[in-house]
């Protein structure tokens, strides 16, 4: 039974989001500044549209901490839209003025978005009823949930770190990022790519497709450093720990697949170099000269870095448009164009360690249990002592 839940609320252009995260075991100590360095790191990245020079994304807290300490019950944040007050006749939860809501409509749907699939779904005149909850604003949300996942990780010793691994075509032929390749990389810098000396060529790759109206895709390489063995289980399906994060990280908008380290490499090649050899050494434990798997095996956590890596489509909503059908007149029309970005990657990456970062902390607590972070701890110190004595009897 999975104990981190998270709930989010609220619409792209509406009055703010909400997020409510459960599960979280009383006695944590949140740091406000470095939830608010995350959600900073979300807005970053060369190639992001105007929508981030108008949101200065603060949280507030409303549930579930006293004296900024996690009480166990569930903690409720918002963070309100400061582009509310351009939307509020047409994005009102309550009141909304025909006329400039028929303005703003969106008819004519974007390929590769929500917008026609979830208009048929839930059977909407105005796909903005889509599009707004579709919205990758959402993830702020999302990322201030994941914010508070990493400070329960940290306590155990769990990093997580991201880079922008290909964009469009640069960098496809490199390897998946190490540990060492993103704690040595800029994470401020344009494009926070995990090989630095790609950066130039990526910028100037985004500039052209800004100036083409396209949009670009590529990968993100997220890595948990110091992830305890045993997290995850082999004994049912819905417990592998590989699956559940990689459905976790597939949920961030626009990514397509999902690779847990070196997947696409070994699957082209012999069975002799896809594995890791396993060694033990009296003083470090039991040790691998490689890190294919990426850290888990049947489901499982190995002791290695956790690598997953994400690959997102290029952007749907091009400036330039794509064919698309006016849902009125059934006739063929450009779809519509809604302020987007050029490329989303850097920030991708860090709703990926969001993401994963809930996912670790769900499968701590099911590993270790307790309701109190003194529990927790406790349960740790017995978990290891009984890990470094194991397979004696």
């Amino acid at each position: 039974m999975r104990r981190i839940q998270l709930t989010t609320a609220g619409e792209s252009h509406g009055p703010g989001l909400t997020a409510i995260l459960c599960g979280m075991p009383a006695g944590l100590k949140i740091d406000r500044d470095r939830l608010q360095q995350e959600l900073r790191r979300r807005q970053h990245g060369y190639g992001r549209g105007r929508r981030m020079q108008i949101e200065q994304d603060e949280i507030e807290f409303r549930g579930g901490l006293r004296g900024g300490e996690t009480l166990g019950s569930p903690i409720c944040m918002w963070i309100p839209n400061r582009d509310f007050e351009n939307w509020q006749t047409v994005m009102d939860p309550l009141e909304v003025d025909a006329d400039k809501a028929e303005q703003r409509r969106l008819r004519s749907p974007r390929p590769g978005h929500a917008d026609l699939a979830g208009g048929l779904k839930y059977a909407r005149r105005d796909l903005r009823d889509v599009l707004e909850r579709a919205s990758a604003r959402e993830t702020a949300a999302r990322v201030a949930a994941g914010a508070i996942a990493r400070q329960l990780l940290a306590r155990f010793g769990v990093e997580i770190k991201s880079g922008v691994r290909s964009l469009g075509p640069v960098g496809l032929d490199r390897p998946v990022p190490s540990w060492a390749d993103l704690e040595s990389m800029d994470d401020g810098s344009p494009l926070r790519a995990a090989y630095p000396e790609l950066e130039k060529e990526m910028v100037e790759l985004v500039d052209k497709a800004k100036q083409e109206g396209d949009t670009l895709g590529g990968s993100v390489t997220a890595i948990a450093h110091n992830v305890p063995v045993g997290l995850g289980s082999h004994v049912q399906w819905s417990e592998k720990l590989d699956g559940r994060i990689a459905q976790a990280v597939m949920s961030v908008p626009a990514v397509k697949a999902v690779e847990m380290g070196s997947a696409l490499q070994v699957s082209r090649g012999f069975g002799n170099m896809a594995h890791d050899p396993i060694a033990f050494h009296q003083d470090l434990g039991w040790q691998r000269s490689s890190n294919r798997a990426g850290g888990t095996e049947g489901g499982i956590t190995n002791g290695q870095d956790v690598v997953v890596t994400a690959y997102m489509k290029p952007i749907s909503t091009l400036a330039k448009g794509l064919p698309s059908v006016d849902l009125d007149t059934k006739e063929p029309r450009i779809s519509q164009y809604e302020r987007s970005d050029v490329t989303a990657l850097p920030a991708a990456g860090v709703i990926a360690e969001a993401m994963l970062a809930l996912v670790l902390a769900d499968a701590l607590l099911e590993k270790l249990g307790g309701d109190s972070l003194s529990e927790l701890e406790a349960h740790w110190e017995s978990t290891r002592r009984l890990q470094r004595q194991w397979p004696r009897s």
